[in-house]
């Protein structure tokens, strides 16, 4: 496995730009002494497939982006660090970024992934880090 795998588990609000998604990614990368370059994937809910904003930030990173189901974020719950209602009533899942971070990093390393940032929002995004050790 690799130790490099980072992945970075996002959720939006509809239409949320992408540079409200890259200044949370920013801001929470900078505290934690990361940086862009460290970071291998993003990930989020099948549901946001067709949300610009993501898109044209997985474009303007270079780097994959890949959607997830419902169900298969369902499977990460037990290691969420937040349970959102709110996300729950409108997706099907707890909680976006997390589970969809760990559930490509689990796709990329393993099923090892833990997560490394816990959940971060704005007032129109959220933003979580795993990684696979």
């Amino acid at each position: 496995m690799n130790p490099d795998i980072r992945v970075i588990g996002l959720g939006c609000q509809r239409d949320c730009p992408a540079s409200v998604l890259q200044g949370l990614i920013e801001v929470s990368l900078l505290e934690h002494c990361l940086s862009l370059s460290d970071i291998t994937a993003l990930a989020s809910i099948d549901s946001k497939a067709s949300e610009a904003g993501l898109l044209e930030l997985a474009e303007r990173l270079g780097l994959p982006l890949a959607f997830f189901s419902a169900e298969e974020l369902t499977a990460f719950e037990p290691r969420l660090s937040h349970h959102s209602q709110i996300a729950f009533d409108s997706t099907g899942c707890y909680g976006v970024a997390e589970s969809a971070a760990l559930a490509m990093a689990a796709r990329l390393g393993g099923s090892s992934a833990r997560l490394v940032i816990e959940r971060r929002n704005s007032s129109r995004a959220t933003f979580a880090l795993a990684a696979s050790p």
